[in-house]
């Protein structure tokens, strides 16, 4: 992999410390360990750094030779950089955080690598995941529960995050419907959930018996654990059943959620007669150029996460497009049109 350096950045690495000007060596040295590490070192310098550089003449015949490039004049030599990374997809060498282009170049944490010197040696640090990356997902989602909120459909917030494992499920089930039968509540769970339209079928592969259960369980677990808590679905399902002595077991379904995190999970315990057969509608999301891809690829989380927390039996279809009159990365647009069945 390329990773550009910093060279400016790292030159001047120790410089303000020991009042001494920034140091070729300190360029020449992590060139050799990022060699060494297997990657393709790709200097770039700002204009100024010929002339403040200890070795000018050594660095000047890098720079002649093209083992060093310099930004072009009347360039600002971080957003080159930046830009040069977002357009090879590669790693930057630095210990700079780009804070004001944060906005513009959303993935910086994730592509810089930070570094430092101990006893004359660099050491090569790792980069690390940007937040507005995981968040634009989440996002996304956020306002789509609003909007589908406007339409009239009350969605399932609450965030416990409680640890995942099948007899924390189980039990967590257990103590939410006891309180409801115990409170009383006739079309309502714990207060977030208001009536939907009855539905004739839920799948057409779902048998007879299995649809008079009372309760549809949809466990709201990270992308990450989905297989994990989908091995238990049919335990969970007995469990609860039996405990409550339930006539037909509630059925479980797993479903990924971008607000749960890796290692908890959520419930949405639903009447088995409010539940929506189909996605009252579907979504059209035009992105920013930059996140389109990331987006697209997680559309089905997307419709994953909606669906469970609307209490759709249906995952809504989920469309995402680019669109160049989106300026900046994060920036996007969601309309919503008339699902089911036509």
């Amino acid at each position: 992999m390329k990773v550009i350096v910093d060279a400016s950045n790292v030159a001047h690495f120790g410089k303000d410390k020991e009042g001494k000007k920034p140091s070729l060596d300190n360029l020449l040295k992590a060139v050799e360990a990022l060699e060494k590490l297997g990657y393709e070192p790709f200097p770039i310098a700002d204009a100024s750094l010929r002339h403040e550089i200890d070795e000018k003449d050594k660095f000047n015949e890098l720079l002649d030779n093209g083992k060093v490039q310099q930004v072009p004049s009347g360039t600002t030599a971080d957003h080159f950089i930046l830009k040069i990374a977002e357009d090879e997809n590669c790693k930057i060498l630095s210990n700079d955080n780009f804070r004001e282009y944060k906005d513009e170049f959303h993935d910086i944490n994730n592509k810089r690598i930070p570094f430092n010197f101990a006893e004359d040696r660099i050491i090569i640090g790792t980069s690390s995941k940007p937040k507005k990356i995981k968040n634009i997902l989440q996002k996304i989602c956020t306002q789509m529960l609003n909007d589908f909120e406007k339409k009239g459909l009350d969605a399932y917030k609450l965030k416990k995050n409680n640890k995942l494992s099948g007899i924390a499920v189980a039990k967590e089930a257990i103590d939410r419907i006891t309180k409801t039968k115990e409170d009383g509540l006739d079309s309502k769970l714990e207060d977030i959930f208001s009536k939907i339209p009855l539905f004739e079928k839920v799948l057409g592969m779902v048998e007879d018996a299995e649809t008079a259960s009372d309760f549809i369980i949809f466990v709201l677990v990270s992308p990450r654990d989905y297989k994990d808590a989908v091995r238990n679905a049919g335990n969970i399902a007995v469990t609860v059943g039996d405990r409550l002595k339930l006539d037909h077991a509630p059925l479980v379904a797993v479903r990924n959620d971008l607000f749960t995190k890796p290692g908890s999970f959520e419930l949405n315990i639903i009447y088995s007669d409010e539940i929506l057969e189909e996605s009252p509608y579907n979504v059209n999301i035009t992105i920013n150029d930059h996140d389109y891809s990331f987006v697209k690829k997680n559309s089905r989380n997307i419709a994953s996460t909606v669906a469970a927390r609307l209490g759709t039996w249906k995952f809504p279809i989920v469309s995402v497009k680019p669109s160049m009159l989106m300026e900046k990365p994060g920036h996007f647009d969601i309309t919503l049109e008339k699902g089911g069945e036509k």
